[in-house]
């Protein structure tokens, strides 16, 4: 049963009204004036509100203008009664937050019928509302999937540590790293175009592909032997026109050599202490490359640097 609030100082207003919008089924509420009215929304929740315009302690521009300032009472669909008829006295009214108007003297068939379009918007809103909230937890759930899968820091033999500070809840970026072998760490990061599924789905893909090393003949310590793969995997043609850049690199622990490739990924930056280390040197590394899925040609070119 919907739940109607009267707010109104005239107390023959009140019982007309309330004995009409009950005669309909509805539960109705009633206040005699702005501040009452108001506290009794905030109390009892109601699903539309019926204000007279003047009255004392709070006018109903006033009254609206606190109702919708309410997070739990913003989506009540707010009536004006009013006997101001002027263009500037509705645009205060709207401004105010009120989503339609009634005039005095007051046509109870009117009446109704307002009241009618008011619940079902009220529904409409309150239905799209609870679907949002639904949807919400959905992708933070998702988002929570995404950062469990994300690797733990390791200690030895070399130490990597990282911190994941996406800009959304979820969206397209991952990374991971591990040891191929007793000498060989892989280190990558991942960004699909786009937020939410559509562009997590695509990362969480590649990071499993990668994780399995699933692609047969592949040599995963070569970076450009890598993203020529992913390419040729992830061709955006077949893939909902979704594409994503890479930067893969490969440090050998015992030469102390990082080999690196990207796919139109941002340059990793690799920083190295100065000589007296008063200061630290940010070093760019970057390669040309195509992202991965534009083009079935694209290549890859391979750079090493060595870390002192």
């Amino acid at each position: 049963m919907f739940r109607i609030l009267i707010i109104d100082d005239d107390p023959a207003i009140r019982l007309l009204l309330e004995r009409t919008l009950r005669k309909r089924g509805y539960e109705t509420l009633v206040a005699a004036d702005g501040l009452a009215g108001f506290q009794k929304a905030q109390t009892e929740q109601p699903d539309l509100i019926i204000c007279d315009w003047m009255m004392p302690h709070q006018d109903g521009s006033e009254v609206c203008r606190l109702v919708k300032k309410e997070p739990s009472l913003s989506s009540t669909f707010f009536i004006l009664l009013t006997s101001l008829g002027s263009v500037d006295d509705r645009v205060k009214g709207l401004d105010a937050g009120a989503d339609d108007f009634l005039s005095k003297p007051i046509e109870m068939t009117e009446l109704q019928a307002r009241v009618r379009a008011g619940l079902r918007l009220h529904q409409l809103n309150r239905d799209l509302n609870i679907q949002k909230r639904l949807l919400e937890g959905e992708l933070a759930e998702a988002a929570d999937y995404v950062t469990s899968l994300l690797p733990e820091s390791l200690q030895q033999p070399v130490a990597v540590d990282s911190r994941f500070i996406p800009s959304r809840k979820l969206g397209g970026d991952c990374f991971d790293y591990f040891w191929l072998d007793s000498d060989r760490l892989v280190v990558y990061l991942v960004d699909a175009a786009g937020h939410g599924l559509k562009a997590a789905l695509p990362s969480l893909s590649v990071l499993n592909l990668l994780r399995s090393q699933s692609i047969p003949n592949l040599d995963y310590g070569v970076p450009s032997q890598v993203l020529g793969a992913l390419n040729q995997a992830f061709q955006m043609s077949d893939r909902n026109d979704k594409y994503f850049t890479v930067w893969y690199g490969v440090y050998h622990a015992k030469t102390r050599q990082l080999s690196y490739a990207s796919a139109g990924h941002p340059p990793a930056i690799l920083l190295t202490p100065a000589p007296q280390n008063t200061e630290v040197i940010p070093e760019k590394l970057r390669t040309p490359g195509l992202p991965i899925g534009m083009f079935p040609e694209a290549n890859y070119a391979d750079q090493t640097y060595s870390v002192t």
